[in-house]
């Protein structure tokens, strides 16, 4: 996999070079159902505007870049997208400094591999892309870090996409007040676990999913499912509940250093090497919302970056052999 890190204050010629190299891929996964099951451009953009009004404005400029067509217009609102399942783990360790830690657990054939530092509408953000300005995980000038995962319920409803509502939580909130109001309000198009932490080492996660009420709990760990099992095929392929089991542990009974902490998530059984189905590891991220820092690793290699020293760069990485 080569992974790139580049930062575009505003939206212009870098980030509508990136979307005509991704753009194919990306129109062969939201059309691959047929036009008709996609919402019409009428329908997205007043989705977005009913239910993130903010980032109208930047939309707007994005369906520019992009060319203005229909097609990728309706694509960049991410309302009612086709369906899409990861893996994933994500804890807070609550120590003196709070960290986020997360891997992605995911197809790589269906992935960005992208690491976007934006200064869109005077907020700085910086985290992994997904779709080219949804987020699976990041973090903003405020301090407030965020961090998704499937939340293990088969059923697609009308909503976002929820990489666009991270977007829309660092864009738009500052504190994990504020974010658990915003993710309380927006519709999801499929189960998923928001994990919040901010400079102030306040923390939720919250739990989406369509057709039913977001519940916002003090849940330091995420994996594959929500109050219950309700996806009881894919919570065994996944190993959801013992993977939530073994951070809750290491969080409780087996109190560690912050390193050690971060690096069990580079072993069994947090780290999936099931990329021949779709679900291995393919990073591990670390959140340290106060110094506004991140780090991408993986077994052996650890890519640090700043939100104020931000520096354009590539790195090639060798998946391990799938299992």
């Amino acid at each position: 996999m080569l992974w790139r890190a580049l930062s575009e204050d505003q939206p212009g010629p870098q980030w509508a070079r990136l979307f005509a190299e991704y753009w194919p891929a990306y129109d062969d996964w939201w059309s691959r159902e047929g036009l008709h099951a996609r919402a019409t451009y009428t329908e997205s953009r007043r989705a977005l505007t009913r239910h993130m009004p903010e980032l109208v404005p930047l939309y707007d400029r994005l369906c520019d870049l992009a060319g203005g067509g229909d097609r990728a217009a309706r694509f960049l609102s991410f309302w009612n997208p086709p369906a899409y399942l990861s893996g994933c783990s994500q804890a807070i360790w609550p120590g003196p400094e709070p960290v986020m830690v997360r891997n992605y657990d995911y197809d790589s054939r269906y992935f960005d591999s992208l690491i976007l530092r934006t200064a869109w509408d005077g907020r700085v953000v910086m985290g992994v892309s997904d779709g080219l300005w949804g987020l699976v995980d990041g973090i903003n000038d405020a301090g407030l870090a965020v961090s998704l995962t499937f939340g293990g319920r088969n059923v697609v409803g009308r909503g976002f996409g929820v990489p666009l509502i991270l977007r829309y939580v660092l864009q738009t909130c500052t504190t994990t007040a504020e974010a658990a109001a915003a993710l309380a309000r927006i519709p999801s198009h499929m189960s998923y676990n928001v994990t919040v932490l901010d400079a102030g080492r306040h923390y939720v996660t919250a739990m989406m999913g369509p057709g039913r009420e977001t519940v916002i709990t003090n849940n330091a760990v995420a994996t594959n499912h929500q109050e219950n099992v309700e996806w009881i095929s894919h919570a065994r392929f996944t190993a959801t509940v013992e993977r939530e089991r073994f951070l809750l542990q290491r969080l409780t009974l087996h109190r560690e250093p912050q390193d050690a902490f971060i690096q069990a998530f580079l072993k069994p059984p947090l780290y999936s090497t099931s990329f021949s189905k779709g679900f291995g590891t393919l990073y591990t991220a670390v959140y340290r919302p106060r110094l506004r820092e991140m780090e991408i690793r993986w077994p052996g290699t650890v890519w640090p970056m700043s939100m104020d020293a931000f520096v354009n760069a590539g790195r090639r990485i060798t998946i391990p052999e799938a299992s």
